[in-house]
């Protein structure tokens, strides 16, 4: 059977929370190419965990249209839960059980034999075969959250959902998730990452959404979104210390960061650094260095958000 084009297909989703007058979803449509990094991001209360939580079957939509690896998800429930793993924010671990334990506990959740379990295998994955049978709750914060990615393996679902996965995770075992991340995917694992960490949504992900209040706001690829945003940075350092700013150079607005630097902010559509070149050379200021800074994913984000 080849893959479908899509990993998951939402249509026109809507859920309102009708015991707090709460709008979570607003029409909400978009598409998760198969084999893809999929960021989906949006402010506290934007509506992210409510979509997560209607693919994992824990929230019921009010309408819209949901599938999963082709499975419809109310009426192929079965299958298309079989096709997703979710790494939820929360540690939900039971306290005495060791991380082999979990592993094998799930496995057997999902009616998975035990010739076909990979235990070891997600255990050496996590880096975690030498804790393999230490009790959870003496586990650090930062090792239960690898059992949390192991757990959403066991049955080696397609579609892999990280929901906010590097949350006080210290910088070390950060870089070794997404090391791994990026091995599943490599594999054609399909990723769809939640995350407040923006820098690391712009180096991993294809293809960036934007929620907010409930609305989808910005589903693109992500070289587009960043690409439309249409702002960059460039800085001079000066031979001299900045005195007074000459009125031909305030027009562009710059921002004085040190005693010899000023740093200007433009659309690359409307103005070419040789625009300040020129202002600058004129002015017979010495330029000794040049630095540039491409507009990034969080201002993006602030644009859409605001």
């Amino acid at each position: 059977m080849n893959n479908p084009e899509y990993a998951i297909q939402a249509d026109n989703l809507h859920k309102t929370y009708k015991s707090a007058g709460k709008m979570a979803l607003d029409d909400v449509s978009l598409k998760v190419p198969t084999g893809s990094i999929f960021a989906l991001l949006g402010p506290n209360g934007a509506g992210k965990s409510t979509f997560i939580n209607i693919l994992a079957g824990l929230v019921i939509k009010d309408s819209g249209y949901v599938r999963i690896w082709n499975s419809n998800i109310d009426e192929e429930a079965r299958q298309s839960r079989a096709s997703i793993g979710i790494v939820p924010q929360e540690l939900n671990l039971d306290a005495f059980f060791t991380p082999r334990e979990v592993l094998e506990t799930q496995a057997g959740f999902y009616g998975v034999a035990k010739k076909d379990r990979i235990t070891e295998e997600l255990l050496e994955a996590v880096g975690l075969t030498d804790k393999a049978d230490a009790k959870a709750r003496t586990l650090s914060g930062g090792m239960k959250r690898r059992v949390m990615v192991a757990k959403a393996m066991v049955h080696r679902p397609p579609v892999l959902v990280l929901d906010e996965p590097t949350a006080g995770v210290d910088i070390e075992l950060r870089k070794s998730l997404w090391n791994y991340v990026r091995k599943l995917n490599d594999i054609g694992t399909t990723i769809i990452l939640t995350t407040h960490y923006l820098e690391e949504a712009e180096e991993l992900c294809d293809k960036i959404a934007i929620i907010n209040h409930g609305k989808l706001i910005k589903c693109d690829d992500k070289n587009k979104i960043l690409k439309d945003l249409d702002s960059k940075q460039i800085s001079f350092t000066f031979a001299e210390e900045i005195k007074d700013i000459p009125a031909s150079i305030t027009k562009y607005n710059p921002v004085k960061t040190g005693s010899n630097i000023l740093k200007f902010t433009y659309a690359p559509s409307k103005t070419e650094i040789n625009d300040f070149l020129l202002a600058l050379n004129s002015n017979n200021m010495n330029i000794i260095d040049i630095s540039t800074k491409e507009g990034d994913l969080e201002e993006a984000f602030l644009k859409f958000t605001k």
